[in-house]
């Protein structure tokens, strides 16, 4: 927007806007109607958040003609990526795209030649004019680290923010005013100001959230204002520069590197072997949607019917027969002193209607293929996965989230079917495998609802403390649970100091240990550890990490957060990325 308002100012044509949403539709119609007249310009704002309005849109444009339309008219659209926006209109239209530079260095030139450090009044404008060129630069750092982070995928965001200028903007005017309004650095309120509500006001996430202010707090404190303070451990390449002009900052930001260490960004170097395996597997499935299907081409000759249809058959013939839910409920009757009867066959249930729905897609699509059936759009879809070696969409539908492949998705769903069959068939285990759950949340609430009822105490009182074992137990804890099948990401798991430590070189994930979860009575008097001798490690059931976000503010990928020891700062490890997965891909 700022960039189209001085535009309009060059080009001297006025520019009214309207942001679009619910009743915005008619004020938009009138504005643009008024425009066509006089020859001005428009811009609707934020065409995804009005789909009803895109028929009208479309119809107003269709009628356009340059007849009946001023030579100086422009309507200018602004919209996120959608499919409802009307698609006659991007044919008719020019598209532009605005993206941040690519590199940290890039980005960083970008900002720091921006209109308002460009400015002289601005730039020179601060009664504290040492301390604010520091914290400037600072903040414009901080920028290029947030956009360059989404690069790393789920390491780096959980969701990939559309950080911008009007970001930067709005924090670089605030900086300015309370050094000159305040007679210190009022630290707190810069950072609640820049990380919670201008770049925080987009973030979903609350790990996102706590990730950016880990970021922000390596530029907003009083190191930064020290000539020697480096804003990387590993390279002694980036800080902020003494006091000087604006040119002696852009030809320091000259002489910086084209590619960055992970370290700059407060990430492992093994980060970069997950950005490429990620842009490697990302271009492949690009490449794969250019290939024709039905090929014999490294099939050994045969179609991709037969490929389907033997795929079909072996995977069918994998299957285990449903559970028998009438003779669980005997054996493991509802009862108030043990929930886990309950979560034992509620899983039960749910693994039984996506065996269902596995078993009957393929016996319909084998008989689709031979003829014998119609075979449908959804048949079609779920061949051509099979085929590619994916998980069908009606099957991930009805199942427990899952990044794995086709191949490895039926080994994980035999193996979770397995473990809930020795459970029927042999009693609770001693070390539950977390990863074999379809409801995991469930588990978890049983596990306390268990020790809540003995303690009789409620069950919103009720917390977990988390004890990593050295050795595989060999008997159920005394209260609470074992549980097994973590994976962590980010880091790993010491084992002879008990604590975390950095990744190995090359090595993604490490396999963490059976950790006690210990259900005890919150006490809110209890004197805490020390923050910072603990890491709060999030649970995911997916690497993917991001979901659906739920009521209570978190992804639907998300499950708990466990206290794992540590000897560094706790914003280490959050920068880090680090997280524990139920499964890897």
């Amino acid at each position: 927007m700022e960039n189209l308002k001085r535009f309009a100012e060059l080009q001297q044509v006025p520019l009214e806007g309207q942001s679009l949403g619910k009743g915005q539709g008619p004020k938009a119609i009138e504005k643009i109607k008024k425009a066509i007249q006089g020859g001005t310009w428009v811009v609707l704002q934020n065409c995804h958040l009005a789909a009803s309005f895109m028929p009208d849109l479309e119809k107003l444009v269709e009628d356009f003609s340059e007849s009946r339309i001023s030579p100086s008219f422009r309507l200018w659209l602004t919209s996120k990526s959608t499919h409802l926006f009307p698609v006659s209109i991007l044919q008719r239209g020019i598209k532009i795209t605005n993206e941040p530079p690519k590199g940290l260095k890039a980005n960083l030139k970008k900002s720091w030649q921006n209109d308002y450090v460009n400015d002289a009044s601005f730039f020179n404008g601060c009664k504290k004019p040492r301390e604010f060129k520091k914290l400037l630069f600072g903040l414009c750092f901080f920028h290029a680290v947030v956009q360059e982070r989404r690069k790393f995928g789920p390491l780096g965001w959980n969701i990939p923010y559309e950080f911008n200028e009007s970001d930067l903007r709005i924090s670089e005017q605030q900086l300015q005013m309370f050094l000159n309004d305040t007679p210190y650095i009022p630290f707190k309120a810069l950072s609640y100001l820049t990380g919670e509500c201008n770049y925080g006001g987009r973030v979903t996430d609350d790990h996102d959230r706590r990730t950016l202010m880990a970021i922000l707090s390596d530029f907003y404190n009083e190191d930064i204002l020290e000539d020697g303070h480096k804003f990387s451990s590993a390279s002694p390449l980036y800080y902020a520069p003494s006091d000087g002009d604006h040119n002696s900052y852009l030809t320091y930001i000259d002489q910086l590197p084209m590619n960055q260490d992970p370290d700059v960004f407060g990430l492992h170097e093994n980060a970069n072997i997950t950005k490429d395996l990620a842009e490697g597997v990302s271009l492949f499935e690009d490449f794969s949607l250019t290939q024709e299907s039905g090929g014999t081409g490294g099939s050994g000759g045969r179609t991709m019917e037969q490929i389907v249809s033997d795929q079909a058959r072996d995977i069918l013939a994998k299957l285990p027969a449903d559970f028998n839910i009438e003779e669980a409920q005997k054996r493991y009757p509802i009862s108030l002193m043990e929930s886990m009867n309950t979560v034992l066959v509620q899983e039960l249930v749910r693994f039984n209607n996506l065996l269902q729905v596995v078993r009957t897609s393929l016996v319909n699509v084998q008989k689709g293929l031979k003829g014998e059936v119609v075979m449908s759009e959804s048949l079609e879809k779920m061949a051509k996965s099979i085929f590619d070696g994916k998980i069908p969409k009606m099957w991930a539908d009805k199942s427990y989230p899952s990044l794995k492949p086709l191949g490895g998705y039926v080994s994980d769903l035999l193996r979770r079917i397995e473990f809930l069959q020795k459970w029927l068939d042999h009693g609770p285990p001693t070390v539950f495998w977390i990863s074999g759950f379809y409801f995991t949340q469930s588990f978890l609430t049983g596990t306390k609802q268990n020790f809540a009822r003995r303690k009789k105490i409620e069950i919103d009182k009720v917390e977990f403390e988390f004890e990593v074992m050295r050795e595989i137990p060999t008997a159920p804890p005394p209260i609470g649970v074992y549980v097994d099948g973590l994976y962590l990401e980010g880091a790993r798991w010491d084992g002879q100091i008990g604590q975390l430590a950095d990744q190995l070189p090359k090595r993604l994930y490490d396999k963490m240990p059976v950790i006690w979860f210990k259900p005890v009575k919150m006490e809110p008097n209890k004197q805490h550890e020390n923050v910072d001798s603990f890491y709060l490690c999030p649970v995911y059931k997916t690497s993917e990490r991001k979901g659906t976000l739920s009521t209570t503010g978190h992804s639907t990928n998300y499950i708990i957060s466990i206290k794992l020891p540590t000897d560094q700062e706790e914003k280490y490890w959050i920068k880090r990325g680090t997280a524990l997965f139920c499964q890897l891909d």
